[in-house]
C-alpha cells in the first residue's frame, strides 16, 4: 500500500488474481476495485425486532403521559400554581425529552414503521410543547386576563395523548399477530 491510499478491501481470490494478472490502467484500476471487492451488505434487524423496538419505547411514552397530564393540569387549577407544580412539569419534561430522543434512535428501515416512528415523534414533541406552553401560562411575568383565561382551560395533554395510546395499541396488535 502506498502513503496517502485508502486501505485495500480483501476481495475474493477470484477477483484478487484478475486485479493482479490483469495490467490495468492506473486510471482504471480505481473504478474496478470497488466492483470487484465488494464486502455484503449489513443485514437490519427484522420487521418484528423492530416492531417489538418501537412498541417498547411507546409503551414507556404513554406511562410517562399520565404525569406529564396530570402537571399540565396542575398547571390549570383555578389559584396561584405552587413551585411544585413547576417542578413536576420540569421533571416530565425532562422525561419525554429522553423518550424522544429514545425514540429517534429505533433503527427502524422498514418504511410504514418509519411513517410511524415519525407521527409518534411529532405526538411526543407536542406533549413536549404542552408542558412548555402550561409552565408559560402558568408563571408569566405580567399575567393579564386573556393568559388567566388560557391558564384555566389547561386540563390535560388532550387528544394528542389519546392518538399515541391508540397508535401504541395498534402496534402492539400487530406485534401479536406476528
Amino acid at each position: 500500500m502506498r502513503t496517502g491510499t485508502a486501505p485495500e478491501v480483501t476481495a475474493p481470490r477470484a477477483a484478487r488474481r484478475l486485479l493482479a494478472a490483469v495490467r490495468w490502467p492506473a486510471v482504471v484500476r480505481p473504478l474496478l476495485r470497488p466492483l470487484l471487492c465488494r464486502r455484503p451488505a449489513p443485514v437490519g434487524p427484522s420487521r418484528p425486532d423492530q416492531l417489538r423496538a418501537l412498541v417498547a419505547v411507546l409503551d414507556e411514552a404513554v406511562t410517562a403521559q399520565r404525569p406529564a397530564d396530570e402537571a399540565v393540569a396542575a398547571c390549570g387549577e383555578p389559584g396561584p400554581v405552587s413551585r411544585g407544580s413547576a417542578r413536576d412539569c420540569g421533571q416530565q419534561s425532562i422525561a419525554l425529552h429522553r423518550l424522544r430522543a429514545r425514540l429517534q434512535d429505533v433503527g427502524t428501515t422498514d418504511p410504514d414503521l418509519v411513517a410511524v416512528q415519525a407521527r409518534a415523534a411529532r405526538l411526543l414533541a407536542y406533549d413536549l410543547w404542552m408542558l412548555r406552553a402550561s409552565l408559560n401560562l402558568a408563571f408569566t411575568v405580567r399575567p393579564v386576563e386573556r393568559t388567566e383565561a388560557a391558564r384555566l382551560r389547561l386540563n390535560g395533554l388532550g387528544r394528542p395523548a389519546d392518538d399515541l395510546r391508540r397508535l401504541r395499541d395498534t402496534l402492539r396488535a400487530e406485534l401479536s399477530e406476528t
